[in-house]
C-alpha cells in the first residue's frame, strides 16, 4: 500500500502534547512493523502524488478546520476524543466554534474509516457525529517502549537534586483543563498533607488567556498552589526524567472526570508506579483491574483513596505488580497491526 499521513502536529505546540506523542509512535512502529508499505510523511498544503491509496490524518479538533471537506483519496482520520463536545458547558464553543464543530463534523462523516482511542470514544462518536459504528476502529495506544523500571543506581538521587523532589510523593502528569480534575487533585494532597508534583507544559504557562473559559482550572490551580511548599509544579519534562521522576513517584494519581484513553497511567504503571484513579470515560477501560478507584467527583473520597495507598507499602506492591501485568496488553506493535488493518479495510471497499 502507497500510504500518506499528515504529520502537520509535529510542526507545532502539539509536538510535545499527546497528539505529537501519537503521531511519533505511531510513524516509527509503521516503519519498523510493516516496512512493506510506502509511506509518504506530508503536512498541510504539500502535493500529494496521485498514486496514494489512503490519507491518515491522525489527529482531529472539533473547533480548528484541519480536515478537508471533500477529498479525492480515501481518508482515514483519528479522532482520540470527543470531550469538549460531550461537556458543552465545561468547554463553551461559542458561535464560531459551533460554525467549525459542523463542518469538522461533516468533514469527519465523509471519513471512510474512524480510528479511535477507546470504545468510549467510539460510543461517543456514533452519537454526536451520527456516523455508521461499522466504520470505526478502536486502536488502543500504549506507553513508549522506553517507560520502563529502572534498575537501582545514582539516577534516583540524581534527579531528586535535580527537580528538588521530597523522598515521597504523589504525582499527576497532564493537562489542566476542566476534564483532568486538577483541583480536587491539589485539595485531596491538601486535606492529606500529601507532597504532590504536577509535571505538564500548561502547568508553567504565564502567557495564557486568562478570559478564556476554558483555562478555568489553569487559573484555579495557580490560586490553589501559590506558596504551597508540599506542591511543586514542574512544567515540561524531558522523557528520560519524566521516566526517573515515575520510578522515584510514590503513587501517580489521575481521577479523570473525563478522559478518551489516558496515556500517562499507562507510562506510571510500566514504570511500576501504582495508580490511582477513576472509572469515568475510557479510564477503567485502560486501567483494568490494575488501579486503585476513587471517585472523580469527590475531594473526600479521592483524599482517602491517597492516603491509603500512600501510606501502605503492600498495596503499593500489589498495584505496581498489577500494573506491570496490565501494561503488557497494550504495545505499539499492535497499535501499527490494527491501524494497517483499517487502512487494508479502506482500500478493499
Amino acid at each position: 500500500m502507497k500510504i500518506a499521513i499528515d504529520v502537520s502536529p509535529l510542526q507545532t505546540g502539539h509536538k510535545v502534547r499527546g497528539v505529537g506523542f501519537y503521531l511519533e509512535h505511531l510513524r516509527k512502529a509503521l516503519l519498523d512493523y510493516h516496512p512493506e508499505n510506502e509511506y509518504t510523511f506530508f503536512t498541510r498544503g504539500e502535493k500529494l502524488p496521485d498514486n496514494i491509496d489512503v490519507v491518515h490524518f491522525p489527529y482531529f479538533e472539533p473547533f480548528f478546520l484541519a480536515l478537508p471537506i471533500y477529498n479525492r483519496f480515501k481518508t482515514v482520520v483519528t479522532v482520540h476524543d470527543l470531550t469538549p463536545i460531550v461537556f458543552p458547558k465545561a468547554f463553551p464553543r461559542g458561535l464560531k466554534g459551533e460554525l467549525k464543530w459542523q463542518m469538522q463534523r461533516r468533514a469527519l462523516k465523509n471519513a471512510n474509516a474512524i480510528v479511535t482511542d477507546s470504545d468510549s470514544s467510539k460510543k461517543d462518536i456514533i452519537k454526536f457525529v451520527k456516523v455508521n459504528p461499522d466504520n470505526i476502529s478502536v486502536v488502543y495506544l500504549a506507553a513508549g517502549e522506553e517507560f520502563r523500571v529502572l534498575d537501582k543506581g545514582l539516577w534516583s538521587k540524581e534527579i531528586r537534586k535535580k527537580y528538588n523532589l521530597p523522598n515521597k510523593f504523589c504525582l499527576y502528569v497532564g493537562d489542566v483543563t476542566w476534564n483532568k480534575n486538577v483541583p480536587r487533585i491539589i485539595n485531596a494532597c491538601k486535606l492529606t498533607n500529601v507532597p504532590l508534583v504536577l509535571v505538564g507544559k500548561a502547568l508553567a504557562a504565564t502567557d495564557f488567556d486568562r478570559n478564556n473559559p476554558w483555562n478555568k482550572d489553569l487559573l484555579e490551580v495557580n490560586l490553589l498552589t501559590e506558596g504551597q511548599k508540599n506542591i511543586l509544579k514542574l512544567g515540561f519534562i524531558d522523557t528520560k526524567d519524566l521516566i526517573s521522576i515515575y520510578n522515584f513517584a510514590t503513587v501517580f494519581v489521575m481521577p479523570s472526570l473525563y478522559e478518551g484513553f489516558g496515556l500517562p497511567i499507562l507510562e506510571a504503571m510500566a514504570c511500576g508506579c501504582p495508580v490511582i484513579t477513576s472509572r469515568e470515560g475510557s479510564l477503567k477501560e485502560v486501567a483494568g483491574n490494575a488501579a486503585f478507584y476513587v471517585d472523580a467527583y469527590n475531594e473526600t473520597d479521592i483524599a482517602e483513596g491517597i492516603k491509603k495507598l500512600f501510606k501502605n507499602k503492600q498495596l503499593q506492591n500489589e498495584f505496581k505488580q498489577k500494573g506491570l501485568e496490565q501494561v503488557k496488553k497494550f504495545s505499539w506493535e499492535k497499535t501499527a497491526l490494527e491501524t494497517i488493518r483499517t487502512y487494508e479495510k479502506v482500500l478493499n471497499k
